[in-house]
């Protein structure tokens, strides 16, 4: 890109010169006016042109990075371990496989001797130490994050064939208002809170959803 600019001044100067240099030969005022005017008129074009080409593709430098902290809040434990993209929920900061030999279940709530209600309640326990929120429960294994890069982590969450078909403006208010979500930054015991604040996630989460909620490329 660089070599293309530097060709295209060159030329810029030797059409430039010739004419300019005709227009002194034959003594023509007129001939010299419309020689600048011609060497003004092509040194705008390869300005231009090097601007353009400095630039990146359109929206590119608007939406490069948003996903990016939005993906580092769902990739938090607090978020990813009831998140898994098998049928065992996570536990701790560590994301140790649930202990009681807990699985999904049928309706993501536990198998049927080992509900997930049955110890988890509406609000953090504070004499056994168990965690509680409002229907606590697994996402939905099409929701499943673990092991998932930027992109597709992006697509899996605007995908409304696996998000519960929620839409961008929705999935914003979940994440604004969810008390099961909102528990993530106040998981109570010695639990690791997320650690964007709140408000700060959701200034960047609608960011990015205002922008079209546009996906990074996957690595793949």
């Amino acid at each position: 890109m660089r070599r293309q600019r530097l060709k295209l001044a060159s030329l810029a100067f030797i059409v430039g010169g010739v004419i300019f240099g005709l227009g002194l030969s034959i003594g023509d005022r007129a001939s010299l006016n419309s020689a600048q005017l011609a060497l003004g008129v092509m040194s705008q074009a390869v300005a231009a042109n090097a601007a353009a080409n400095s630039k990146p593709p359109s929206g590119a430098a608007d939406t490069d990075g948003l996903f990016q902290p939005v993906a580092a809040v769902l990739r938090h434990p607090r978020c990813m371990n009831c998140h898994p993209r098998d049928d065992r929920p996570r536990q701790n900061d560590d994301r140790h496989i649930h202990l009681q030999n807990v699985v999904r279940g049928v309706d993501n709530m536990g198998f049927v001797n080992a509900r997930c209600y049955a110890c988890h309640r509406d609000e953090n326990s504070e004499f056994s130490g168990v965690p509680g929120a409002p229907t606590w429960h697994l996402a939905p294994l099409s929701m499943g994050w673990q092991g998932l890069d930027d992109g597709d982590l992006c697509k899996a969450l605007i995908d409304k064939t696996k998000n519960g078909d929620k839409s961008i403006t929705q999935l914003v208010e979940h994440m604004e208002k969810d008390p099961l979500v909102l528990w993530g930054w106040a998981p109570g015991a010695d639990r690791t809170p997320v650690s964007t604040p709140h408000p700060e996630f959701m200034t960047q989460l609608k960011a990015w959803a205002n922008a079209g909620a546009p996906c990074p490329v996957s690595a793949k």
